[in-house]
């Protein structure tokens, strides 16, 4: 959905660490105010607004924004809702797919920010124009224990995978983030890989490869897996790099 700021826009606040990184290599200034979980970039000077779920709705009101910008999975509709009352513009998008982040990208930027196309979303389509299904592999996905979720239908993550030829096993799920017990993720001829990301849940070399022991664990960065923003430009390089580790 087409969208364009009703004024000049020269302060904002960003709700989304994708957007927030998007925001602050396009053009730095305009953000005064970012969630506690914006880590990209590093020494960002903004004012902390809480997190994505439970943002400071007083705090956010006080910094002025000319535009807040959100996203439907991200942050909850009562706290955009809150905004709006107060008389704030919001601008929530929606990201499932890889066409659908860059064209949501481009109408944060340039629809709802006023800004030009930044040479850096050029950059990230080119690298992903150039991706081919390098890798032909079923896999389980995690994003959480105890108890264990897993990517279901419908996710960004799976998109990403999917470009580069690794197929969600729980890809066609009802939800989009199932519940799945242990012992039926490391079902017999389930899944040929497992891959693990750092966020939301940090799986790391030490915890999480130990729960599949009969699958080869793929150690990606959350941010290469489920951020939109720069990180797209190198995220094609550096997640088929994991897979081939991981694959030998």
């Amino acid at each position: 959905m087409a969208h364009t700021s009703t004024g000049t826009v020269r302060r904002v606040v960003s709700l989304v660490p994708s957007l927030t990184e998007a925001l602050a290599a396009t053009a730095p200034g305009l953000l005064v105010g970012v969630t506690d979980w914006c880590s990209h970039p590093p020494g960002l000077e903004a004012a902390r607004v809480r997190g994505t779920k439970n943002p400071d709705v007083e705090r956010i009101v006080s910094l002025r924004p000319d535009l807040v910008v959100a996203n439907e999975e991200e942050n909850r509709e009562a706290d955009l809702a809150a905004l709006r009352a107060a008389g704030i513009e919001v601008l929530v998008t929606e990201v499932r797919t890889l066409p659908q982040a860059f064209a949501e990208l481009e109408r944060v930027l340039t629809g709802g920010c006023g800004l030009p196309r930044p040479r850096w979303l050029d950059e990230a389509e080119a690298a992903w124009g150039e991706v081919r299904a390098e890798f032909d592999v079923r896999a389980v996905v995690p994003v959480w224990r105890r108890p264990w979720m897993v990517l279901g239908r419908d996710t960004f993550a799976g998109a990403l995978l999917a470009h580069l030829g690794v197929h969600n096993v729980y890809g066609q799920h009802a939800e989009r983030y199932p519940r799945v017990p242990a012992g039926e993720l490391n079902e017999p001829d389930r899944a040929d890989l497992v891959v693990l990301p750092d966020e939301p849940y940090r799986f790391t070399g030490e915890d999480g490869p130990e729960a599949f022991p009969g699958l080869p664990a793929a150690l990606v960065s959350g941010r290469y897996l489920t951020w939109y923003g720069p990180s797209l430009t190198e995220a094609p390089g550096a997640l088929a790099g994991a897979l081939r580790r991981a694959l030998g």
